[in-house]
């Protein structure tokens, strides 16, 4: 058995689509619609084969921060010095560096993250 893919919901798609393909060089399948419902959604494929669902409708409730549920989502980037790189590239982009990079505990050496909607992305060794 192996987990299909994860889904995230999106205020905006495009914005992060965009996000996905920019940073991790993922390619996207045809943005789907679901007239019925109001549902869109993208699949981003990563080079590995794993798949991300990015997903939107209307009224959708707002995330609370550390509740039950989703956490984060973990991407191995390779080396510490692509961590590394990683955190300069997002960094000089503008987007917030949450922690690191460092080696946790557990002996993963990681940085943490946020996409343009706040989900959290740990970034790590392969």
């Amino acid at each position: 058995m192996k987990i299909e893919h994860v889904a995230l919901w999106a205020k905006d798609l495009e914005k992060m689509k965009e996000f996905y393909e920019t940073y991790f060089n993922v390619t996207s399948t045809k943005r789907y619609h679901n007239p019925k419902t109001g549902f869109y959604s993208y699949f981003v494929i990563f080079d590995s084969g794993s798949r991300l669902e990015l997903m939107a409708k209307q009224h959708l409730s707002p995330r609370i921060a550390d509740s039950l549920g989703y956490a984060h989502l973990a991407i191995a980037v390779g080396t510490k010095e692509a961590v590394n790189a990683y955190v300069e590239k997002f960094l000089a982009a503008g987007f917030p560096l949450l922690s690191g990079p460092r080696t946790t505990g557990d002996g993963y050496y990681e940085a943490v993250i946020q996409d343009p909607e706040g989900n959290l992305l740990e970034l790590t060794i392969d």
